[in-house]
Protein backbone atom coordinates (compact mmCIF):
# COMPACT_ATOMS: atom_id res chain seq x y z
CA UNK A 1 0.00 0.00 0.00
CA UNK A 2 0.91 3.69 -0.72
CA UNK A 3 2.83 5.30 2.38
CA UNK A 4 4.98 8.13 3.19
CA UNK A 5 7.76 6.35 2.30
CA UNK A 6 6.64 5.42 -0.90
CA UNK A 7 9.66 6.58 -4.29
CA UNK A 8 8.01 7.92 -6.69
CA UNK A 9 9.55 7.66 -10.46
CA UNK A 10 7.58 9.16 -13.20
CA UNK A 11 8.10 10.14 -17.10
CA UNK A 12 7.58 13.49 -19.02
CA UNK A 13 6.21 13.01 -22.41
CA UNK A 14 4.98 15.69 -25.10
CA UNK A 15 2.51 12.81 -25.56
CA UNK A 16 2.20 10.44 -22.57
CA UNK A 17 1.47 6.95 -22.95
CA UNK A 18 0.72 4.12 -20.51
CA UNK A 19 3.66 1.52 -21.47
CA UNK A 20 6.34 2.84 -19.03
CA UNK A 21 3.71 3.18 -16.40
CA UNK A 22 2.37 -0.70 -17.16
CA UNK A 23 5.82 -1.82 -17.35
CA UNK A 24 7.17 -0.51 -14.33
CA UNK A 25 3.89 -0.53 -11.92
CA UNK A 26 3.99 -4.52 -13.15
CA UNK A 27 7.00 -5.28 -11.81
CA UNK A 28 6.65 -3.34 -8.66
CA UNK A 29 3.82 -5.30 -7.74
CA UNK A 30 5.67 -8.53 -8.85
CA UNK A 31 8.67 -7.44 -6.80
CA UNK A 32 6.70 -5.98 -3.72
CA UNK A 33 9.20 -2.87 -3.79
CA UNK A 34 7.55 0.83 -2.48
CA UNK A 35 7.64 2.20 -5.48
CA UNK A 36 4.90 3.92 -7.69
CA UNK A 37 5.07 5.69 -12.09
CA UNK A 38 2.80 7.96 -13.17
CA UNK A 39 2.95 9.42 -16.89
CA UNK A 40 3.09 13.15 -16.89
CA UNK A 41 3.36 16.33 -19.83
CA UNK A 42 4.84 19.36 -19.33
CA UNK A 43 5.04 23.00 -21.22
CA UNK A 44 8.13 23.75 -18.93
CA UNK A 45 10.67 21.29 -18.91
CA UNK A 46 13.27 23.87 -16.33
CA UNK A 47 10.68 23.32 -13.68
CA UNK A 48 9.66 19.60 -14.58
CA UNK A 49 13.31 19.05 -13.91
CA UNK A 50 13.58 21.16 -10.83
CA UNK A 51 10.64 19.94 -9.09
CA UNK A 52 12.71 15.85 -9.68
CA UNK A 53 15.19 17.20 -7.53
CA UNK A 54 12.80 19.46 -5.07
CA UNK A 55 10.61 16.96 -4.59
CA UNK A 56 12.81 14.03 -4.20
CA UNK A 57 11.08 11.78 -6.98
CA UNK A 58 13.78 9.32 -7.43
CA UNK A 59 13.27 8.00 -11.52
CA UNK A 60 12.79 10.14 -14.53
CA UNK A 61 11.74 9.04 -18.01
CA UNK A 62 12.39 11.33 -20.85
CA UNK A 63 10.73 11.09 -24.19
CA UNK A 64 10.24 14.04 -27.38
CA UNK A 65 10.35 16.69 -27.23
CA UNK A 66 12.49 16.79 -24.19
CA UNK A 67 15.56 14.22 -24.88
CA UNK A 68 18.07 17.73 -25.02
CA UNK A 69 16.02 20.30 -23.52
CA UNK A 70 16.36 19.01 -20.03
CA UNK A 71 20.31 18.52 -20.31
CA UNK A 72 21.35 22.01 -19.11
CA UNK A 73 19.39 21.21 -15.85
CA UNK A 74 21.00 17.93 -14.89
CA UNK A 75 24.23 17.60 -12.67
CA UNK A 76 26.25 14.33 -14.28
CA UNK A 77 25.98 13.10 -18.02
CA UNK A 78 26.69 9.59 -17.99
CA UNK A 79 28.78 8.22 -20.99
CA UNK A 80 25.20 6.96 -23.20
CA UNK A 81 24.28 10.85 -23.65
CA UNK A 82 27.39 12.00 -23.85
CA UNK A 83 27.46 9.28 -27.09
CA UNK A 84 24.53 11.01 -28.74
CA UNK A 85 23.86 14.43 -26.52
CA UNK A 86 20.32 12.36 -25.71
CA UNK A 87 18.22 11.89 -22.50
CA UNK A 88 16.07 9.23 -21.64
CA UNK A 89 16.61 8.52 -18.01
CA UNK A 90 16.81 10.56 -15.25
CA UNK A 91 17.80 9.19 -11.44
CA UNK A 92 18.27 11.60 -8.58
CA UNK A 93 20.30 10.63 -5.63
CA UNK A 94 19.18 12.94 -2.76
CA UNK A 95 19.05 16.13 -5.06
CA UNK A 96 22.00 15.32 -7.50
CA UNK A 97 20.42 14.52 -11.17
CA UNK A 98 22.37 11.86 -13.53
CA UNK A 99 21.19 11.28 -16.56
CA UNK A 100 21.65 8.23 -19.08
CA UNK A 101 20.18 7.19 -22.12
CA UNK A 102 18.96 3.29 -21.98
CA UNK A 103 17.78 3.72 -25.69
CA UNK A 104 21.87 3.98 -27.02
CA UNK A 105 22.28 1.04 -23.71
CA UNK A 106 19.86 -1.23 -25.02
CA UNK A 107 20.63 -0.73 -28.36
CA UNK A 108 24.67 -1.30 -27.76
CA UNK A 109 23.52 -4.47 -25.91
CA UNK A 110 21.63 -6.33 -28.54
CA UNK A 111 24.13 -5.42 -31.42
CA UNK A 112 27.30 -6.92 -29.23
CA UNK A 113 24.85 -10.09 -28.58
CA UNK A 114 23.71 -10.57 -32.39
CA UNK A 115 26.48 -8.89 -34.36
CA UNK A 116 29.32 -10.84 -33.95
CA UNK A 117 31.79 -9.85 -37.21
CA UNK A 118 32.39 -6.30 -36.81
CA UNK A 119 33.55 -6.31 -40.98
CA UNK A 120 30.27 -6.75 -42.10
CA UNK A 121 28.10 -3.92 -43.95
CA UNK A 122 25.74 -1.75 -42.23
CA UNK A 123 22.70 0.18 -43.46
CA UNK A 124 20.73 2.05 -41.43
CA UNK A 125 17.72 3.81 -42.66
CA UNK A 126 16.43 6.75 -40.92
CA UNK A 127 18.24 10.07 -38.94
CA UNK A 128 16.02 11.00 -36.00
CA UNK A 129 16.51 10.85 -32.46
CA UNK A 130 16.33 6.89 -32.41
CA UNK A 131 18.75 6.97 -35.26
CA UNK A 132 21.22 8.85 -33.32
CA UNK A 133 21.36 6.16 -30.55
CA UNK A 134 21.32 3.27 -33.30
CA UNK A 135 24.12 4.54 -35.43
CA UNK A 136 26.61 5.65 -31.92
CA UNK A 137 26.20 2.17 -30.78
CA UNK A 138 27.12 0.85 -33.98
CA UNK A 139 30.42 2.92 -33.78
CA UNK A 140 31.20 2.18 -30.33
CA UNK A 141 30.61 -1.78 -31.22
CA UNK A 142 33.23 -1.28 -33.49
CA UNK A 143 31.83 -1.50 -37.40
CA UNK A 144 33.14 1.04 -39.75
CA UNK A 145 31.41 -0.04 -42.90
CA UNK A 146 28.04 1.48 -42.31
CA UNK A 147 25.51 3.71 -44.64
CA UNK A 148 22.85 5.97 -43.77
CA UNK A 149 19.64 6.36 -45.63
CA UNK A 150 17.98 9.32 -44.92
CA UNK A 151 15.62 11.35 -46.92
CA UNK A 152 16.43 14.44 -44.86
CA UNK A 153 19.49 15.31 -46.62
CA UNK A 154 20.94 18.04 -43.60
CA UNK A 155 20.38 15.34 -40.75
CA UNK A 156 21.78 12.12 -42.78
CA UNK A 157 24.60 14.29 -43.88
CA UNK A 158 25.04 15.32 -39.85
CA UNK A 159 24.97 12.18 -38.24
CA UNK A 160 27.44 10.49 -41.50
CA UNK A 161 29.69 12.88 -40.46
CA UNK A 162 29.58 12.84 -36.93
CA UNK A 163 30.14 9.53 -36.94
CA UNK A 164 32.34 8.85 -39.57
CA UNK A 165 29.89 7.04 -42.34
CA UNK A 166 28.80 7.46 -45.59
CA UNK A 167 25.39 9.34 -46.16
CA UNK A 168 23.00 8.48 -49.28
CA UNK A 169 19.11 10.10 -49.44
CA UNK A 170 17.62 6.42 -49.59
CA UNK A 171 18.62 2.72 -49.25
CA UNK A 172 18.58 1.78 -53.18
CA UNK A 173 21.73 0.30 -54.32
CA UNK A 174 23.22 -1.00 -51.54
CA UNK A 175 23.45 -3.84 -50.41
CA UNK A 176 24.20 -5.09 -46.74
CA UNK A 177 25.06 -7.61 -44.57
CA UNK A 178 22.80 -5.67 -41.67
CA UNK A 179 19.85 -4.46 -42.59
CA UNK A 180 18.41 -1.79 -39.69
CA UNK A 181 14.93 0.26 -40.12
CA UNK A 182 15.05 3.93 -37.56
CA UNK A 183 11.90 4.74 -39.31
CA UNK A 184 7.97 4.95 -38.90
CA UNK A 185 7.74 2.54 -42.12
CA UNK A 186 6.17 -0.79 -41.07
CA UNK A 187 4.83 1.58 -37.96
CA UNK A 188 0.79 0.22 -36.34
CA UNK A 189 -1.66 3.30 -37.32
CA UNK A 190 0.96 4.80 -39.89
CA UNK A 191 0.55 5.60 -43.34
CA UNK A 192 3.55 3.41 -44.40
CA UNK A 193 1.92 0.42 -41.86
CA UNK A 194 1.64 -2.08 -45.06
CA UNK A 195 5.20 -1.36 -46.49
CA UNK A 196 8.55 -2.81 -46.47
CA UNK A 197 11.45 -0.34 -45.20
CA UNK A 198 13.54 -2.34 -47.25
CA UNK A 199 13.53 -3.89 -50.89
CA UNK A 200 13.31 -7.44 -51.58
CA UNK A 201 16.28 -7.87 -52.99
CA UNK A 202 18.24 -5.85 -50.13
CA UNK A 203 16.56 -7.81 -47.54
CA UNK A 204 17.32 -11.26 -49.89
CA UNK A 205 20.92 -10.28 -49.03
CA UNK A 206 20.77 -9.39 -45.91
CA UNK A 207 22.15 -12.05 -42.94
CA UNK A 208 20.46 -10.09 -40.37
CA UNK A 209 17.38 -7.53 -39.99
CA UNK A 210 17.03 -5.23 -37.45
CA UNK A 211 13.71 -3.11 -36.95
CA UNK A 212 13.36 -0.66 -34.43
CA UNK A 213 9.80 -0.02 -34.69
CA UNK A 214 8.08 -1.98 -31.98
CA UNK A 215 4.15 -1.48 -32.74
CA UNK A 216 3.79 -4.11 -34.12
CA UNK A 217 6.89 -6.25 -33.28
CA UNK A 218 6.23 -8.06 -36.02
CA UNK A 219 6.34 -5.00 -38.60
CA UNK A 220 6.19 -6.47 -42.35
CA UNK A 221 9.97 -5.86 -42.55
CA UNK A 222 10.50 -8.70 -39.56
CA UNK A 223 7.71 -10.81 -41.23
CA UNK A 224 9.54 -11.13 -44.46
CA UNK A 225 12.79 -11.33 -43.11
CA UNK A 226 11.75 -14.36 -41.08
CA UNK A 227 10.17 -15.95 -43.99
CA UNK A 228 13.24 -15.66 -45.52
CA UNK A 229 15.20 -16.78 -42.33
CA UNK A 230 17.12 -14.15 -41.63
CA UNK A 231 18.29 -13.48 -37.99
CA UNK A 232 16.01 -10.64 -36.69
CA UNK A 233 16.19 -8.34 -33.61
CA UNK A 234 12.93 -6.37 -33.13
CA UNK A 235 11.59 -3.36 -31.85
CA UNK A 236 9.95 -4.95 -28.59
CA UNK A 237 13.45 -6.34 -27.67
CA UNK A 238 14.41 -2.64 -27.57
CA UNK A 239 11.65 -1.36 -26.04
CA UNK A 240 11.61 -4.10 -23.37
CA UNK A 241 15.49 -3.94 -22.50
CA UNK A 242 15.88 -0.13 -22.57
CA UNK A 243 13.08 -0.47 -19.64
CA UNK A 244 14.76 -3.16 -17.86
CA UNK A 245 17.57 -0.59 -17.47
CA UNK A 246 15.42 1.81 -16.27
CA UNK A 247 14.02 0.03 -13.55
CA UNK A 248 17.67 -1.50 -12.60
CA UNK A 249 18.98 2.46 -12.26
CA UNK A 250 15.57 3.48 -10.63
CA UNK A 251 15.06 0.60 -7.86
CA UNK A 252 18.63 -1.14 -7.91
CA UNK A 253 16.85 -4.43 -8.48
CA UNK A 254 17.20 -6.34 -12.45
CA UNK A 255 14.71 -8.29 -12.57
CA UNK A 256 14.81 -11.83 -14.90
CA UNK A 257 15.04 -12.51 -18.35
CA UNK A 258 11.31 -14.17 -18.42
CA UNK A 259 10.21 -11.91 -16.19
CA UNK A 260 11.03 -8.63 -18.16
CA UNK A 261 9.33 -10.32 -21.32
CA UNK A 262 6.47 -10.98 -18.85
CA UNK A 263 6.21 -7.05 -17.66
CA UNK A 264 6.94 -6.05 -21.74
CA UNK A 265 4.02 -8.61 -22.87
CA UNK A 266 1.70 -6.73 -19.76
CA UNK A 267 2.70 -2.72 -21.18
CA UNK A 268 1.79 -3.51 -24.82
CA UNK A 269 -1.51 -5.49 -24.20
Amino acid sequence: MLNKDTQLCISLSGRPSNIGTRFHNYLYQKLALDFIYKAFSTDDIEHAIKGVRALQIRGCSVSMPFKESCIPFIDTLSDSVKAIDSVNTIVNDKGHLTAYNTDYIAVKDLIDLNFKDKQQRVLIQGSGGMAKAVIAAFRDSGFRDVVIAARNQQQGQALADKYHYRWQSTPEGVTADILVNVTPIGMSGGAEQDQLAFSEPAIAAATFVFDVVAFPAETPLIQRARQLNKTVVTGAEVIALQALEQFALYTGVRPDHALMLEASAWSRA
